[in-house]
């Protein structure tokens, strides 16, 4: 039956392999053995299921030692940047990459506009074609970057096998619905379809399921498909929550081509609370610097506790394990220096960020957490703004003669009167970490001004106002 049905699919979607070069076959060997990435892997907690794990021929870590081969993974654009819950695939996908396999990122283009019913209660706001569009492009040029930066930092000389990134609205457009659903809908039958938990849990709920959600497995299962077909795909990566999804795909091209292909999930990324971080929940850590800051992004791994910071170390880092137990030796001897969080937040703000990025974190930690004037003195401006997000920023033009007292009302930081004057005298004020308490004090280029032409006017504990002088 396979055959026949193979046949109709490549009259009417034109498959065939891709004419480039073509991605699966080429041995090639990595920082693992094309067959130890699975159990390197499993080691560091990376890799939870495979699908199928057994009855098959070859089985999974046959068909990794047999050559190299080629992997994909899915991230839907539903917002203009991934975060930190897509970073696991995406280090899924990298590891194959080192281990001599070729790798595949599909960014959702077309997908998107559906939503993907998995894991949520709900459905996902409907997005429009620009909007999705625009994403897919930002997605696009972020994996591109990590995968860059990736090789950048740890590229050796030995070979590695290819980074792909791919937009599924290229195949789709194309496609008329109904011969779309003529030629697929048949391989799908509706019992396995209403068996997935995502799908049972949604039908139960007073929210209910639409047709497009229903059918978003349909569409996924038929993107491995068509990757099998134009680049030999055999292994899907996504997250625990997508098994169902998964399942979907291998039945699908089973039944299409006759051939086996695998599934493997990755760990969902918690917070403490036990909630998925992630958009939908409202916890998301951006990868993208206009909504997650490298400062505020480097805090988030600084921040976890000692009972998943070695958990962490395995899934976010490349550090080899050893290395990752002395850490943990280091640290039972001296708990109070947080080295693992420490250097997990160096490792993946790296990574994400860059070493500019980084360095730009440790700044902005020096001059909040270390009061380091020396750090607030090369601060830019875009990191000011970044640390002291809610902070009113200003720009004031400095006077012969301009005092505490001017400074603190031009920048609207005290009340007017007796009340503002007091807050000064009774210490509640302090530039640039250092508490002044004459109202009357004329401002001095390199105290109260840094030579970058910045202060940092702080009112009580909390309440921030920076400054930039300006005819210096």
């Amino acid at each position: 039956m396979a055959a026949p049905m193979f046949q109709v699919f490549r009259r009417l979607f034109g498959l065939g392999r891709w004419p480039g070069p073509r991605l699966s076959g080429r041995r090639c060997k990595g920082h693992f053995g094309a067959r130890d990435v699975l159990l390197a892997q499993k080691m560091r907690g990376l890799f939870a299921d495979i699908f199928p794990a057994k009855g098959v021929a070859p089985e999974l870590p046959e068909l990794l030692a047999g050559g190299a081969q080629t992997v994909y993974c899915g991230f839907d654009p539903t917002a203009s940047s991934l975060h930190v819950g897509h970073l696991l695939p995406v280090l899924g996908l990298l590891h194959f990459q080192r281990a001599g396999h070729h790798v595949i990122a599909v960014v959702g283009g077309a997908t998107a506009r559906l939503g993907d019913p998995s894991g949520r209660s709900k459905e996902r706001t409907a997005l429009s074609a620009e909007r999705v569009r625009d994403n897919a492009k930002a997605l696009r040029a972020s994996l591109e970057q990590l995968a860059a930066e990736h090789r950048r930092l740890f590229h050796d000389g030995r070979p590695w096998g290819t980074f792909t990134v791919l937009d599924n609205a290229a195949w789709y457009s194309h496609l008329a619905l109904v011969d779309f659903l003529g030629a697929v809908g048949g391989s799908f039958r509706m019992g396995p379809l209403l068996s997935r938990h995502s799908v049972q849990a949604r039908l139960g709920s007073p929210e209910g399921m639409s047709l497009a959600e229903f059918l978003y497995p349909v569409l996924q299962a038929y993107d491995f498909y068509h990757l099998h077909q134009r680049y030999g795909c055999r292994v899907q990566l996504g997250g625990s929550d997508q098994l169902g999804n998964i399942m979907s795909g291998h039945e699908f091209v089973r039944r299409v081509t006759g051939k086996d292909v695998f599934g493997i999930t990755v760990p969902l990324i918690t917070s403490t609370a036990g909630a998925k971080l992630g958009k939908s929940a409202g916890n998301a850590v951006w990868l993208h610097r206009e909504l997650t800051s490298p400062f505020e992004f480097y805090q988030f791994f600084v921040r976890q506790p000692d009972d998943c910071v070695e958990r962490y170390l395995k899934l976010f880092t490349f550090l080899p394990l050893p290395e990752i137990e002395h850490i943990m030796q280091m640290h039972m001897k001296a708990p109070e220096k947080r080295g693992p969080q420490i250097r997990l937040a160096t490792e993946v703000t790296k990574f994400v960020h860059g070493q500019e990025g980084l360095g730009s974190a440790k700044r902005c930690t020096q001059a909040l957490y270390h009061c380091s004037i020396d750090a607030l003195e090369i601060m830019s401006d875009e990191e000011l703004k970044e640390l002291f997000k809610e902070a009113p920023f200003s720009e004031l033009v400095l006077e012969p003669g301009t005092s505490v007292l001017d400074t603190c009302r031009k920048a609207n930081a005290i009340p007017d009167g007796p009340r503002g004057y007091q807050m000064i005298t009774e210490g509640g004020v302090s530039i640039n970490h250092k508490p002044v308490t004459n109202p009357e004090s004329v401002l001095v280029v390199g105290e109260h001004i840094l030579k970058n032409g910045l202060s940092l006017l702080k009112i009580g504990k909390r309440n921030f106002y920076v400054i930039k002088w300006l005819q210096l």
